[in-house]
């Protein structure tokens, strides 16, 4: 699959010893983008009053969004950072996003929609895209943006990949079987 447009988001578990990161991209071909997005708008209006939120929605609604998610075509690739120690967060990101910009070059992907969060956590994302670029061979473009969460419903797609990913690491392994081969997840070690 070549596409040049991924999307991203992030769920994390925090431990002293057990903690990890994960980051989700969802990889979607270009004519298929507008009916993904209405799919999740739609699921959107049934479940959520501004944007779907893994975290904010019961086993039934997850499971219903991961149906939906499974019906989408195209791919998730998700980077899994552990040990992540408590207050290490951001140092479990910019490893997961290094290595997430390695595996989204493979599949042609130049450039990365993440949800925004405030502006330096958003310069960091920036500068680790940046340092990931070195990497890669020269001349290669790839770019990170970033987007407020409710405006963009493909956003909402990888934050519930993440999710699924997330309840299997906690023992939950439904909703990742739902979605199947799609996900194409990687171990990131975090130091």
């Amino acid at each position: 699959m070549r596409a040049s447009t991924a999307w991203a988001d992030e769920s994390f578990q925090e431990h002293d010893t057990t903690g990890f990161y994960i980051i989700a991209a969802m990889i979607i071909p270009t004519p298929m983008q507008e009916p993904a997005r209405t799919q999740m708008l739609q699921a959107q209006a049934r479940h959520a009053p501004a944007k779907l939120h893994w975290v904010a929605r019961d086993d039934k609604e997850r499971l219903e969004l991961a149906y939906t998610v499974a019906g989408i075509d195209g791919l998730h690739v998700v980077a899994v950072g552990s040990p992540v120690h408590q207050r290490k967060q951001e140092r479990a990101r910019a490893y997961c996003l290094h290595q997430l910009v390695l595996e989204l070059y493979r599949f042609g992907v130049e450039q990365l929609f993440m949800e925004a969060r405030q502006p330096t956590l958003n310069t960091r994302d920036v500068t680790t895209v940046q340092h990931a670029r070195y990497t890669l061979p020269k001349g290669t473009k790839f770019r990170v943006d970033h987007l407020p969460g409710a405006s963009e419903a493909l956003l909402w797609i990888a934050d519930i990949v993440a999710g699924a990913v997330r309840a299997e690491k906690l023992g939950d392994s439904r909703y990742r079987e739902i979605l199947g081969e799609k996900v194409i997840d990687f171990p990131v070690t975090v130091r």
